[in-house]
């Protein structure tokens, strides 16, 4: 964990280099997804079969690839009442938050009596890569799904890698709006979605985290497809005040670095006796945490203390551009309102990113890695198209016209031309 005091000569350059460290996929890793992307592109579903053996220590086929509307229903109905009614509560909030972001068809007529406007439709099939293992988490099904689903699309295909497929993530595919569910994993899933493998046929967009391999594989298909974003090691910046209790603070910071090694934690404070107490509790936390290890690797390596004035922690959250920042103040809009690279931001003592995980509504998909500073969440126009509208009369063609010829001869496109000249009897 890295101490960085405001005070210090050289903090700007020191802290800078820190926030520039940069955890970047590996070359084999790249290499290894090319060749799988190539495969299943050729040999389709044999090539998934393969690789199930080969990878997952799985032995499926064709028949087997897609898990059943029986077993969907029998899982999920394994998953106990109190997280089935959770989950429930989680889609509904989830829902009703992606609905209010539904943009509104316009049409209208300018100056010149040019009807013009737009209108907005859903994506016909999305592909949502759900991770396996301890990383089989139902939040992820609901906020990649249930976005897609409100806006409106017919086909929505899950993958997940083979193995026990757990009874909450069935229930929150189900409750979602999953129509199906594929035994398919890492970069041979997102070939699957992309181009289309035997009985998985391809899809318009793929989303959903996980792991290099993964993250790897959609950025070669972007193109063939649409992605959602390239998604790094999870982040969190908590600016916190001493009349915070020491205890909530470290548990927020160990919220983000329980996910991975090489996720980031970092407190902002003006306390020096306060952030003490913070990183004494963070001790105490981790020697209790069933995620230990891996949180402890992320606050030691990643991890981080920054002591400064609160009137400065929005500039040093635009330098950071995270995942998530939390505002633990009596007021926290004063500061929070000058942040403006940030993927999610949580007001308040009582407002842990945590809840943002899960039920508050919004999309816990994010930008990670700066990239805040030029993109966005998750959100319902994800799964939506604007296609745009144009209508002429004579008049207003007439209108238009001049101004088209000249431009297209400008750039020496003469078909161009003639295409409007032609109406006005012109060019023949």
């Amino acid at each position: 964990m890295r101490r960085f005091r405001f005070d210090q000569p050289g903090f700007s350059d020191t802290f800078s280099a820190f926030v520039a460290e940069r955890r970047e996929t590996p070359e084999e890793v790249d290499a290894i997804v090319r060749d799988v992307l190539a495969a299943v592109r050729a040999e389709g579903v044999s090539a998934l079969l393969r690789y199930a053996r080969e990878f997952d220590k799985v032995e499926l086929t064709e028949a087997t690839l897609r898990v059943s509307a029986a077993e969907i229903a029998e899982g999920a109905a394994a998953c106990s009442a109190e997280v089935r009614e959770a989950i429930a509560f989680a889609a509904a909030r989830i829902r009703a938050y992606h609905e209010r972001q539904r943009p509104a068809d316009q049409r209208f007529v300018d100056a010149a009596g040019v009807e013009l406007g737009w209108r907005w439709g859903p994506l016909e099939a999305v592909g949502i890569y759900v991770p396996g293992g301890r990383a089989a988490y139902p939040s992820t099904v609901l906020m990649n799904a249930v976005p897609a689903a409100a806006a409106g699309v017919g086909r929505i295909a899950m993958v997940t890698p083979p193995g026990r497929l757990q009874p909450a993530v069935l229930a929150a595919a189900k409750e979602a709006g999953v129509t199906e569910i594929w035994r398919v994993g890492g970069a041979q899933a997102v070939a699957a979605l992309a181009y289309g493998a035997g009985p998985i046929r391809p899809v318009d967009k793929i989303v959903g985290p996980g792991n290099a391999f993964v993250t790897a594989a959609k950025r070669r298909v972007y193109g063939a497809v649409g992605i959602d974003a390239l998604a790094g090691p999870s982040e969190i910046v908590v600016v916190a005040d001493g009349a915070n209790d020491p205890d909530w603070i470290a548990a927020d910071l160990l919220s983000q670095a329980e996910h991975d090694p090489a996720a980031q934690s970092i407190l902002i404070t003006d306390d020096a006796a306060f952030a003490a107490r913070v990183e004494a509790a963070v001790e105490v936390q981790l020697s209790a945490l069933a995620t230990g290890a891996d949180a402890r690797a992320s606050w030691e390596t990643h991890g981080a203390v920054v002591i400064a004035p609160l009137d400065e922690s929005p500039a040093l959250v635009d330098q950071i551009a995270p995942e998530h920042v939390e505002f633990a103040l009596d007021h926290p809009e004063r500061l929070a309102d000058r942040v403006r690279h940030a993927g999610a931001i949580f007001l308040g003592r009582h407002a842990p990113e945590a809840v943002g995980d899960y039920v508050a509504g919004s999309n816990h998909v994010l930008p990670t890695s700066r990239a805040a500073r030029f993109s966005s969440g998750l959100s319902l126009h994800d799964f939506l198209k604007r296609t745009s509208i144009v209508k002429c009369d004579a008049a207003s063609f007439a209108a238009l016209a001049p101004a088209t010829i000249a431009l297209a001869e400008a750039e020496g496109l003469p078909a161009h031309a003639r295409s409007a000249a032609i109406r006005l009897g012109q060019g023949r």
